[in-house]
């Protein structure tokens, strides 16, 4: 996988950054008794609904796609696992693009139409997780907080609005009127590509307005909100079943706001696995609500080892099962299409 030095290394500075503010005073004795103390039984039922999600996010997938082709979930399944291995082991989100690449392999989809869909997706995302911030304001307002990560959240969550709600509303434009979007991006091409081009760029364009045909159904832009909701409700729940292991309580709302902090954390550049980011935000979240720091950092690291290790080992097995290779041919596809 290519990618810029300088773009490698920023991100492994902002992790070796996100980890010392996480872990900072922290005592490792009190540390490790917590985690010795954990009951790991809990992840099981932890893991088995985060997947339930995956399966979701699959079917989401398949549901955005169904305009360009009608794909089967259990076919969108493994190539979704695949995707998220890649994000986790792999800078830069390339996993995401290691999907889209796979489909078009598997199923002739374009790889700007899975992207676009891919797009939309992380759109819906970003917007549900902000709402799940916005509807724990007046508790987040509440919270005594020692870190800086939960003290400016509300001003970085109406920035946030901003951007992902902007994004949305050009997206639906884009889908609702794919002629007019297409005269505009055919002007800036002929403007401001080289002529040799102008063909190639076009039918980029045009696959990836395609892949944004799902959304000009309003019932279909509701569908894709409530099934991304759905989503980030059971990765709350993975959240909850985990706390069960430990010595604290806090609310389904407090894990909400967790989890809406903490994905929108590892929106930042960092080193592969989102590691500082997911974590240093986790642990100011709780410390907020009142939960020690050893105990704090037991879940939060706990958690994210069981978010990231079995869907990670999961789309190792799928694309070792489809018999695709980590090939030069497959790195210069996905680099080609970053």
């Amino acid at each position: 996988m290519q990618i810029k030095k300088w773009q490698f290394w920023l991100g492994v500075f902002i992790s070796i950054l996100f980890i010392w503010l996480a872990l900072r005073g922290l005592k490792l004795n009190e540390f490790w008794q917590t985690v010795q103390q954990a009951k790991f039984i809990w992840l099981v039922p932890a893991i088995g609904v985060y997947f339930i999600g995956v399966w979701i996010r699959a079917w989401r997938w398949h549901y955005l796609l169904k305009p360009i082709k009608d794909i089967p979930t259990k076919t969108m399944f493994p190539i979704t696992t695949i995707g998220y291995m890649g994000n986790n082991i792999y800078p830069a989100r390339a996993g995401e693009v290691l999907r889209a690449v796979i489909l078009k392999r598997k199923e002739g989809v374009p790889v700007s139409a899975s992207l676009a869909t891919i797009i939309v997706e992380r759109i819906f995302d970003g917007v549900v997780m902000l709402a799940f911030v916005f509807v724990n304001l007046s508790e987040l307002a509440k919270l005594t907080s020692a870190s800086g990560f939960v003290g400016n959240i509300q001003q970085v969550a109406i920035i946030g609005t901003g951007i992902f709600i902007g994004a949305l509303i050009t997206f639906l434009l884009a889908a609702m009127f794919p002629h007019v979007t297409a005269k505009i991006g055919l002007w800036f091409i002929e403007r401001f590509t080289p002529q040799r081009f102008h063909q190639r760029v076009m039918s980029v364009m045009n696959k990836f307005l395609d892949g944004l045909a799902s959304l000009r159904s309003p019932l279909n832009v509701v569908m894709v909100f409530v099934t991304s909701t759905f989503i980030w409700l059971l990765e709350t729940g993975k959240y909850w079943f985990v706390m069960h292991a430990f010595d604290f309580q806090v609310s389904f709302f407090a894990l909400m706001l967790m989890n809406g902090i903490v994905n929108l954390a590892t929106t930042i550049p960092s080193a592969p696995g989102y590691i500082g980011t997911f974590d240093a935000p986790g642990i100011a979240v709780l410390t907020a609500y009142g939960v020690s720091q050893a105990t704090a950092a037991g879940y939060t690291l706990t958690l994210h080892v069981a978010l990231w290790l079995p869907i990670t080992i999961l789309g190792a097995y799928y694309l070792a099962r489809e018999g695709i290779k980590w090939s030069d041919s497959l790195r210069e596809e996905v680099d080609k299409n970053k």
